[in-house]
């Protein structure tokens, strides 16, 4: 593809250069200048590459791709073509029209956010949604898709929450490394991101993060290492901040010692856009790709190659690692990409996996499924203005999205009418005050809630079967959670939600609330006015359709949560210091909480959460039974089985979550931990299924930072299979007789402060 761009005459004089096609990397990198292997390291540039509109966004990559993230540099007479890049963690991120022209449209996939595919629990139809996503990113002339974004949720108030997938590394490395198989199972690179300790948007481009170095081992780094080692990412994208005194990407210690060399890590490293300060810090820490890049990053390395201050041989190092994910790429393949993904197939399969991942918090008497062609009091304004996903790099252009009110009509319901117009009439006022920006970093206006009398409610309850209620919460990249009207609920919808409860159930009707939000909201002040709850989160083009399959039980609901929801802000243990000091522009912030995030604080602290890790309910119930063990004694590795049942009225699918209690005599232990994880296939009544799950030595161990070691302490375990972190159906016990190194590893990210961190013994 490349080739058209030069002439004949310049194709007969690249002859006499080695090409990346027949030679070998090596003696490509040897012949280039010192400036042809800075062009490699350092990406095209936002203005040299990219146009940008009025609000400074970017737009098209070298006419190939609009709305496209960035681009490298193409060399042609080594036959190194260049490489495009695109967001985004919720489906492929480029403009739909191009050059005004709406007779040919690149609309993409909006697929479930990232909190949402790991409600999944299902790493089957995870990869079958990543390689869905891969086929898109390839068609329309992509060769690395920035996506997952695998950041663990830390504290609740990060405004990019939706975008990860856990607050448990162990979720977040299996469901990231599906992900990214199924991605890369189309021949693209997958960028796993933003590594590490990105676990907030408030000032995310210096603020210093202090963390122990077991609390880095065993929370922050395990996603990554799991997802580096099972599904082998060509690329990873350092992060904004500082970690112990160092940007991500200027960090040796992570980038090699930690990422290569422990991990055995063979891919690229790329910074996020604008990241890290010190361009030549960046070369020798082992991050190969400056993006977006800049004439000024360039000339600062071929400075410190001339001075002395940065080796040669390491600025070959790097050109090295890109070029070998560079001919893994669609691009040095010269694939002829078609600009026409399969969309309508990808959409059936968007609906399927909404539908298996939307968990259903509440459901008093078995209010839930209901019948179709009722008629429905639909509140709420994102009812009618559904939130598909959040905004930032997260934002997908798709050619639809169906709204709740939609999906109850496709399904057959009755909405009031009446309702119905005075909502779009409220939202499109307010968007018309206060027009909405195309692409939105910060702060995102949320339509606000329509006032209703007594009067009004009393109507609609008299017209109709029952009462729905959407609570609707938009976040994204470059602002934090707001704990009032973001965490909590304002005044005027919680008043809302008791007076439509107490109206419809003097009637003798039923309310039904739906979450649609990035974040997890505070739930205890009102969840018991509502007699079912449903938790779709931000579900992509398909929301309305797939939330209403599971309202009407055409598909039984079978995600559960993989966050803790507590019953208030401040019983989160990162509340006390997230975002950082100062608040406003925290300029760093101390993990003080150490290894106690999420459940793992909750459960062992006895700290009573709203809706506990790993909780989702169903239409039908499931019995655990035969738990065994393949042995009393550990010995490398352990088989668990164990039988589930489904013993209710209809089909269902059952996670059965297996969570280990470990000794805790020399080293201070969460009560439990999530080891393993497996869905069901789809049970009948009366239908049963044996699942296996292993445990290995390294599942056992903790991080000793005094030993710089991962270490399984002798004693006994005890093997907890639940339906939840605290509904937990089976226990058995087994032995470790000795003290077990499972690994040696560097000492590295010692801390520059003083952290005391919270301990339980």
């Amino acid at each position: 593809m490349f080739i058209t761009l030069v002439g004949q005459a310049q194709c007969q004089e690249y002859n006499h250069f080695p090409q990346l096609s027949g030679a070998t990397i090596s003696d490509v990198v040897e012949a280039m200048s010192l400036e042809e292997k800075a062009l490699i390291v350092v990406g095209a540039g936002l203005h040299s590459q990219i146009a940008t509109n009025e609000n400074g966004i970017i737009g098209d990559v070298k006419g190939r791709v609009q709305g496209a993230t960035g681009s490298t540099n193409g060399l042609p007479k080594f036959g190194i073509p260049q490489l495009i890049m695109s967001d985004g963690p919720a489906g492929l991120r480029i403009d739909p029209i191009r050059d005004k022209d709406s007779t040919k449209t690149y609309y993409a996939t909006a697929w479930p956010v990232g909190i949402l595919i790991a409600s999944f629990w299902d790493t089957t139809l995870i990869q079958k949604v990543g390689k869905a996503l891969g086929n898109e990113v390839k068609e329309y002339g992509i060769d690395v898709h920035l996506a997952p974004g695998m950041n663990l949720i830390r504290d609740l108030l990060n405004g990019r929450n939706f975008e990860y997938f856990s607050e448990d590394p162990f979720v977040s490395g299996r469901v990231g490394a599906a992900y990214v198989k199924g991605i890369q199972s189309n021949g693209v690179g997958s960028t796993i991101k933003h590594f590490v300790a990105n676990n907030q948007e408030s000032n995310r481009l210096n603020v210093n993060v202090n963390v122990s170095e077991r609390a880095l081992r065993e929370l922050y780094l395990k996603g990554f290492e799991i997802a580096i080692k099972e599904a082998k990412p060509l690329y990873v994208m350092s992060s904004y901040n500082k970690v112990n005194g160092t940007y991500t990407p200027e960090s040796y210690d992570l980038l090699t010692k930690i990422l290569r060399n422990e991990w055995g890590f063979e891919g690229c490293v790329v910074t996020d856009w604008g990241g890290g300060r010190d361009d030549v810090a960046q070369m020798k820490a082992g991050n190969d790709l400056i993006m977006p890049g800049a004439d000024s990053k360039r000339k600062a390395i071929i400075d410190a190659v001339k001075n002395g201050t940065l080796e040669m041989k390491i600025l070959d190092e790097n050109v090295a690692r890109i070029l070998h994910v560079i001919i893994q790429s669609p691009s040095y393949k010269n694939y002829h990409f078609s600009n026409s993904p399969d969309l309508d197939d990808h959409a059936k399969l968007a609906r399927v996996a909404v539908a298996e991942s939307i968990i259903l918090l509440k459901n008093d008497n078995n209010i839930l499924p209901i019948s179709q062609n009722s008629k429905v009091a639909l509140f709420g304004c994102a009812s009618y203005d559904t939130y598909s996903g959040g905004t930032g790099s997260g934002e997908v252009y798709s050619k639809y999205k169906v709204t709740i009110a939609e999906g109850l009509k496709n399904q057959g319901f009755e909405n009031d009418q009446k309702l119905e117009s005075v909502y779009l009439t409220h939202i499109e006022q307010d968007k018309i005050d206060f027009p909405r920006p195309k692409k939105t970093l910060g702060k995102v206006r949320m339509t606000p809630e329509k006032e209703f009398s007594m009067v009004d409610i009393e109507k609609a309850a008299i017209d109709n079967d029952f009462a729905i209620i959407t609570i609707g919460r938009v976040a994204g990249e470059g602002k934090d959670v707001e704990i009032e009207e973001g965490f909590n609920l304002n005044e005027l919808e919680k008043k809302q939600i008791k007076s439509i409860s107490e109206v419809f159930h003097a009637k003798g009707k039923k309310l039904i609330v739906i979450i649609n939000s990035g974040n997890t909201i505070e739930t205890a002040s009102w969840r018991d006015y509502a007699d079912a709850i449903l938790l779709p989160w931000m579900a992509g083009q398909e929301s309305g359709n797939a939330i209403a399959d599971v309202l009407t039980g055409s598909v039984n609901p079978s995600g559960k949560l993989t966050v803790t929801f507590p019953i208030k802000y401040e019983d989160v243990s990162s509340s006390n210091n997230f975002p950082g000091i100062p608040e406003r522009r925290p300029k760093e912030v101390t993990y003080e909480e150490g290894i106690y995030v999420g459940y793992r604080y909750f459960n062992t602290f006895n700290v009573k959460p709203a809706y506990e890790f790993g909780y989702g309910l169903s239409y039908t119930r499931f019995e655990y039974s035969r738990l065994k063990l393949s042995s009393s004694k550990f010995d490398n590795e352990l088989k668990v089985e164990v039988t589930v049942k489904n013993t209710g009225k209809v089909a269902g699918k059952e996670i059965v979550q297996l969570y280990l209690s470990a000794p805790a005599k020399n080293i201070d232990k969460p009560s439990a931990e999530l080891k393993g994880f497996v869905k069901t296939v789809l049970l009948k009544p009366g239908e049963s299924q044996t699942l296996t799950m292993t445990l290995r030595s390294e599942q056992l161990a903790s991080f000793i930072t005094v030993r710089s070691a991962w270490i399984a302490e002798a004693g006994d375990y005890q093997v907890n299979i639940g339906a939840s972190s605290e509904d937990i159906k089976l226990s058995k016990s087994f032995t470790l007789n000795n003290e077990l190194e499972v690994e040696k590893v560097n000492k590295v990210f010692v801390p520059q402060v003083q952290i005391n961190e919270l301990k339980h013994n």
